[in-house]
C-alpha cells in the first residue's frame, strides 16, 4: 500500500508560529540587476522578513502603480523571463527556507505551459501564487488539482468592494492567507490608512475567516505597517521595498535597515 506523505507547506508553518505582525515583501525577478534576485532573497531573510513575493515581470501589470510598472519594465529590459527566473532560484533552498511566493498576470504563466510551470515551481521550493487576473472558476475546473498535486498554495485578493459572499467563498478556496487589498486603487505608497479602510479592515475582521489576512497595497513604512496588523495577521510592502531597491547603493545593509525600520522592534 502506498502511503502519501504530503509535506506542509512554509506559509503554514509561519502563521502557525506567528500569530501577527507577519511581514511579507515583495519586489520583481530581475530588478534592480538580472542577477540581483538571489541575492536579495538571502538578505531579505537575514533581515527578518517573514514571507517573500517574487514579482514575474509582465509588460501590462494593469493593476500596478508606476513604481512597479517600472520595476517590471526594467526587470524585462534587463532580459527577466520566467525560464530565467528558475534558473535562478535553482539550489536557493540550501540557503533559505523562508516561504516564496510567485506574483503576476496568468498571461506568462500560460504561454510558459502551466503544468511545467507547477513542475518547476515545486522543482525550486515556490510555496504559493498570486495570480490575480486568474478568475476562482476557471482555478477550480481547470489549475486547482494540478497546484494541489505540486504543492502550490494559490492566493486570492479581496478588496473594499468584494461582498461578504464573495469573501467566504474566497475563505473555502484558497490556502495560505487571503490578500486584502486596502483601497481600490493601483499599488503604490499612500500618505496614510483612511477611515473607510479602516472600516473595510474591521468588517472583514468579524467573519472569522479560516485563513490569516494581509493587507497589502499603501504599507510603506512602520506607521502603516502596524496599522495594518491591528487587523490582520501581517501586512505586504511592494512599492517601498522597489523604491528602495532602486536608490541602494548597499543592498545588504539598505535592505536590513529597511526590514529593521518597519518592524521598528515590534
Amino acid at each position: 500500500m502506498n502511503t502519501i506523505i504530503e509535506k506542509s507547506n512554509r506559509l503554514d508553518k509561519v502563521f502557525e508560529e506567528k500569530k501577527d505582525h507577519v511581514l511579507s515583501v515583495y519586489f520583481s525577478a530581475g530588478f534592480p540587476g538580472l542577477n540581483d534576485t538571489a541575492v536579495i532573497l538571502e538578505y531579505l531573510q537575514e533581515a527578518g522578513a517573514d514571507i517573500i513575493e517574487i514579482g514575474i515581470p509582465f509588460s501590462d501589470p494593469i493593476a500596478d502603480g508606476p513604481t512597479i510598472q517600472q520595476s517590471n519594465q526594467q526587470s524585462l529590459d534587463n532580459g527577466m523571463s520566467l525560464k530565467l527566473l528558475f534558473s535562478q532560484l535553482q539550489g536557493i533552498r540550501s540557503k533559505i527556507d523562508t516561504p516564496i511566493i510567485l506574483m503576476g498576470y496568468v498571461n506568462p504563466v500560460l504561454q510558459y505551459g502551466i503544468e511545467d510551470f507547477c513542475k518547476d515551481c515545486q522543482k525550486v521550493g515556490v510555496d504559493g501564487l498570486i495570480l490575480p487576473d486568474l478568475p476562482m472558476q476557471e482555478y477550480m475546473e481547470e489549475y486547482k488539482t494540478l497546484f494541489d498535486q505540486y504543492g502550490l498554495y494559490n492566493i486570492f485578493l479581496i478588496t473594499p468592494q468584494t461582498s461578504e459572499q464573495r469573501i467566504k467563498e474566497i475563505d473555502a478556496n484558497t490556502n495560505g492567507f487571503i490578500y486584502m487589498v486596502s483601497s481600490a486603487s493601483t499599488t503604490g505608497a499612500k500618505s496614510g490608512i483612511a477611515t473607510e479602510q479602516i472600516e473595510y479592515f474591521e468588517r472583514v475582521k468579524t467573519m472569522q475567516l479560516k485563513n490569516p489576512t494581509m493587507i497589502g497595497f499603501g504599507i510603506s513604512n512602520h506607521e502603516t505597517f502596524a496599522k495594518a496588523c491591528d487587523y490582520a495577521s501581517g501586512a505586504i510592502i511592494g512599492s517601498a521595498f522597489i523604491k528602495l531597491l532602486s536608490e541602494s547603493t548597499d543592498l545588504k545593509t539598505d535592505i536590513n535597515k529597511f526590514i529593521k525600520s518597519i518592524r521598528n522592534n515590534d
